[in-house]
């Protein structure tokens, strides 16, 4: 598009192009007193085919063109103009890539939402008698909160003056900004995403100015201006692509600045320099950029016009100072990377809760041994406390039963050969505590020889409580041989 005026006084709207020795000459519409020979003419240009008509008049504002450009008038240049679908940005060793995978992913989850944010207090123009203020903020259409295994989620950025913003997660109780300046300070705040990307619909930037003591004209933007909040990058980070985004506030659409460029509506763009390295961006979108140094990066935005000058407001040339140290394991660095599992991922994004899988492996606890569980105590009687399983003698058809042990009772000399024994004399343990209930005669058959009938039977004295087989951890009790050959257990004396 051409800027400036016409250098041919005669050109009017409503005239047209006529048929002449040239091919098309310019006259004015017809006159009813004109002569004869020209309205014959008039007729048969009106007469010929549209096609034909079309591409005369094609020709006839070419021609119109090159004299515009022959005339001595000075001509306004045309402004480069923003492109509708922008380039990748690539300057120096930045560069523009895609959205990381894991981010698009969990995106869809927030996409119904259209956070509304109201800040309460300090009201507009308020001066307070301190230097604190308590901030409370209203925030509809979004929840907030942290996960407690991630430390990430919807939140707001609240920020004062043209300071780093503060993440709030809580807005049920009133934020205290405490030891302010005298003078005037400006509160910014919009919600973000748990990953710092800010939401940019309708209602979701609240601003508002107040005093501390009195009025001052610092920090104080001009409403009727554009207005740019930096947000991100701010901080340290452990992995790349990096987001830079910010907020506009006042900024025209640039269909509507571009429409007329004789009216007052000026079209922008936000020039970024990182580094020493610049570059423009014509459109108010997310940004995710590779190539920092490792190390510390710092990253200037300006808000500039149509010809690259800056819009004189407050806070429109911001410069942040950040850290850049790969590899890092924090939980963003994970998500960027795309190590870190979607279904933990989610929980950033629905609060569901999700452990110990964000720790890296070298910092998992040890696995805990898995120790069998302990047997049950028997609620039984004292005397029976030391008691152990009867062991599996030579001959399973005799009943093995326990006996008390007796103090020092004598013993007779053990038979060397006891199959050769007919009869043995039975021997009678006696009770060392009168108290213990009284014990019930059973017989035992000797363990005679091989095909004896009848054997005398030893009489031993048994509890009638049943005696528990369950595993005792106490040490073997001692044992001793009865003169039949018979293995008898001894049980230890009870002080109870």
């Amino acid at each position: 598009m051409i800027y400036g005026t016409d250098c041919d006084p005669k050109i009017d709207k409503g005239e047209f192009w006529r048929e002449s020795v040239l091919g098309l000459s310019y006259i004015a519409p017809i006159d009813p007193l004109a002569p004869q020979e020209e309205v014959i003419l008039m007729s048969k240009f009106r007469a010929r085919s549209p096609l034909s008509y079309f591409i005369r008049l094609g020709l006839g504002l070419l021609l119109v063109s090159g004299l515009l450009s022959g005339c001595n008038h000075s001509l306004t240049p045309a402004p480069p103009k923003l492109g509708l679908f922008p380039s990748p940005v690539v300057a120096g060793k930045l560069a523009e890539v895609a959205t990381p995978l894991l981010i698009e992913q969990l995106r869809p989850s927030l996409e119904q939402y259209k956070p509304q944010v109201r800040i309460l207090s300090p009201q507009p123009e308020e001066i307070l008698k301190e230097t604190k203020v308590a901030v409370k903020l209203e925030v509809q259409d979004l929840p907030l909160f942290q996960n407690p295994d991630l430390e990430m989620g919807p939140h707001v950025h609240l920020i004062l003056d043209n300071q780093p913003y503060q993440a709030i997660y809580d807005i049920e109780q009133p934020i205290i900004l405490s030891d302010l300046t005298p003078g005037t300070h400006t509160l910014r705040a919009f919600p973000v995403r748990p990953w710092h990307e800010s939401f940019k619909n309708d209602g979701a930037y609240a601003q508002t100015t107040f005093h501390v003591l009195t009025p001052t004209e610092d920090n104080r933007p001009n409403p009727a201006l554009p207005l740019l909040t930096y947000s991100r990058p701010k901080g340290s980070y452990g992995a790349e692509p990096i987001l830079l985004d910010f907020y506009l506030s006042n900024a025209p659409l640039h269909l509507v600045a571009q429409e007329d460029p004789t009216d007052v509506i000026a079209d922008w763009r936000i020039r970024v320099t990182i580094n020493n390295e610049s570059f423009l961006l014509d459109h108010w979108q997310p940004v995710y950029l590779k190539g920092f140094e490792p190390g510390q990066n710092w990253i200037k935005l300006e808000f500039i016009d149509e010809a690259g000058n800056l819009v004189a407001n407050s806070f429109n040339n911001t410069v942040r100072v950040m850290d850049y140290h790969p590899q890092g394991t924090d939980t963003l660095s994970r998500l960027v990377r795309g190590d870190l599992p979607l279904a933990i991922a989610k929980g950033m994004v629905d609060n569901t809760p999700s452990a110990s899988v964000l720790l890296p492996d070298d910092q998992l606890p040890p696995p805990e041994e898995i120790s069998s569980p302990n047997l049950p105590l028997i609620d039984s009687p004292a005397v029976f406390d030391s008691i152990v399983p009867t062991p599996v003698t030579d001959n399973p058809l005799e009943p093995i039963v326990p006996a008390i042990e007796p103090e020092k009772a004598a013993i007779p000399p053990s038979v060397e050969n006891p199959v050769q024994t007919q009869e043995q004399e039975t021997t009678t343990l006696p009770l060392l505590e009168p108290n213990l209930p009284p014990l019930e005669e059973k017989k035992i058959p000797s363990s005679g020889a091989p095909g004896e009938e009848n054997a005398e039977m030893t009489d031993v004295k048994v509890p009638e409580n049943n005696i528990p087989q369950s595993p005792s951890p106490n040490p073997l009790p001692e044992t001793t041989e009865t003169t039949t050959g018979t293995t008898i257990e001894a049980i230890a004396d009870d002080p109870n």
